[in-house]
């Protein structure tokens, strides 16, 4: 992407001022709420709106007509108009100096052959006008480099360095719930409604630009012009991880696909295929999909495929062998023999002495912080998936609620347990940085219970703390095919 085609999405994501056209003094309005998000999310530059009657919202005062707004203060437009009305107003748009709209407006390509030719005469317009145009029918962009939610619906996600964009506005919502739930931010967003004029494509090839943004996650439901989707992943996978949800890959999601944004699906064989030779990672759910983008975004890429299981406690570990035994591109690490003996200077004699290394109830106050260090460093380990952390958490949540805490020696300990389990998060990551190995941990409490100092600690690292050992090892997955398949292309950075 040139300098001049980044500076065009610059407009939309970094704009000097947003102006919301249509702006309503209804709170069920998407003119009120996508104001309100704007000031909500801290945006720092200047703020406009419109509105037919001139009365303020939000405490913004409104123009009657985008012919009132001063020259070269706005960069942003964000229409919440009827489709009638966005004509005249994107001409006054550019005169004013906007160069970048989002349009929510529907009716377009998504509604008939009327639709179709009135969305044709808007990308016509926006061409020769020079504004870069996302939508019709879109549900708006994130960009929190400049805190700035423009968009109908919640949620404004914490920052961090994941691109997202999407053919459906839901799934930009569900990346960001994710975003929100795991505290793996994201730097970029935006639903590209119809397509009328910008793609998932062209989003991509930004992100692959972006100082803010490493990772690249995309909703696609059709492919209208297959050589340029192949073209834009194979350029933008060389220099980014990719990770794409398709929707319409069965003949009930065609039609829903269809009917939705107007899109015609692909032979799904084909893109599937596709996405293989150009190394992007194509997950097949909403939740595969995130994880794959967090983990990519916040975990080293591993040198190989030898993986070491850590658990405190037996089954876990068991089911964990299982799952990566059963993956085609894994390898379930034989223990070397020489770790087994330092190991063994650590654990009680019941310790598993084996790949999963079963702790065994054998861990006092450094154990696991000394085997995670020697098992990591080890140089035939790649990659380790460690399991049990907030165990002793849990325990000291139901000390603290069960009606006898602080006495009976239990705030003692309870301040111990907590303390340990946060001291076992910071070291997972502490020793995933000295040593560049992806270091996995996986506890359910992540989502029971995700005030739990284990989990909440892995958070507060940046890092995703997977629900179960069966996603940590699909996402460990992925992490070693971008590698294999960086490595096979001569990609690798020196």
């Amino acid at each position: 992407m040139t300098g001049v085609e980044v500076e065009r999405f610059l407009r939309l994501f970094d704009p000097r001022g947003v102006v919301v056209a249509g702006a309503s003094t209804h709170p069920g309005k998407f003119g009120f709420v996508s104001l309100h998000n704007i000031l909500a999310s801290g945006y720092a530059g200047k703020v406009f709106a419109t509105n037919l009657d001139g009365a303020p919202v939000l405490g913004v005062p409104t123009m009657r007509s985008l012919d009132e707004l001063p020259e070269g203060e706005a960069d942003l437009l964000f229409v919440c108009t009827p489709r009638s009305a966005n004509v005249e107003l994107l001409r006054t748009a550019a005169a004013k100096g906007i160069r970048a709209a989002f349009l929510t407006s529907a009716g377009y390509g998504e509604a008939g052959e009327e639709g179709r030719a009135a969305q044709a005469e808007l990308v016509q317009l926006c061409e020769e006008l020079g504004i870069l145009l996302v939508g019709p029918n879109g549900q708006g962009v994130v960009s929190t480099p400049s805190h700035l939610c423009a968009q109908i619906v919640a949620p404004y996600p914490p920052t961090g360095r994941i691109g997202v964009a999407s053919q459906s506005g839901n799934f930009v919502s569900s990346f960001m719930n994710w975003s929100c739930a795991t505290g793996v931010g994201i730097s970029r967003a935006a639903s590209c409604g119809n397509a009328a004029a910008t793609g998932v494509t062209d989003f991509l090839r930004f992100f692959a630009s972006d100082s803010h943004t490493d990772v690249s996650l995309a909703y696609l439901e059709g492919v209208t012009d297959g050589r340029e989707v192949a073209a834009a992943l194979r350029d933008v996978a060389a220099r980014q991880p990719v990770v794409v949800v398709k929707g319409g890959a069965t003949a009930g999601g065609a039609r829903a696909a269809a009917s939705h944004t107007g899109s015609l699906a692909t032979d799904d064989r084909t893109f599937d295929g596709l996405c293989r030779q150009v190394g992007v990672t194509r997950a097949g759910t909403v939740e595969e999909a995130f994880e794959a983008a967090a983990t990519f975004a916040t975990q080293p890429l591993p040198t190989g495929n030898r993986v070491v299981v850590m658990t405190t406690a037996g089954g876990w570990g068991v089911v964990t062998a299982d799952a990566v035994t059963r993956h085609p591109d894994l390898e379930l690490a034989v223990l070397p023999d020489d770790l087994r003996d330092r190991i063994d200077e650590l654990l009680p004699p019941r310790w598993s002495r084996s790949n999963p290394i079963d702790l065994a109830g054998g861990e006092t106050r450094d154990t696991i912080p000394q085997v995670l260090e020697m098992v990591a460093g080890h140089p035939d380990v790649d990659a380790v998936i460690y399991l049990g952390l907030g165990i002793q958490s849990n325990q000291a949540r139901m000390l603290r609620e069960g009606g006898y805490f602080p006495d009976h020696g239990i705030e003692r300990i309870v301040a111990y347990h907590e303390r340990q389990d946060q001291r076992f998060a910071q070291a997972a990551h502490d020793i995933s940085l000295t040593t560049s190995k992806p270091i996995l941990t996986a506890t359910e409490l992540a989502v029971a219970f995700p005030d739990n100092p284990g989990p909440s600690t892995v958070r507060a690292t940046g890092r995703l703390c997977y629900p179960s050992a069966d996603r940590a090892v699909t996402a460990l997955g992925h992490l070693w095919r971008r590698r294999r398949h960086l490595a096979r292309r001569g990609l690798l950075e020196p």
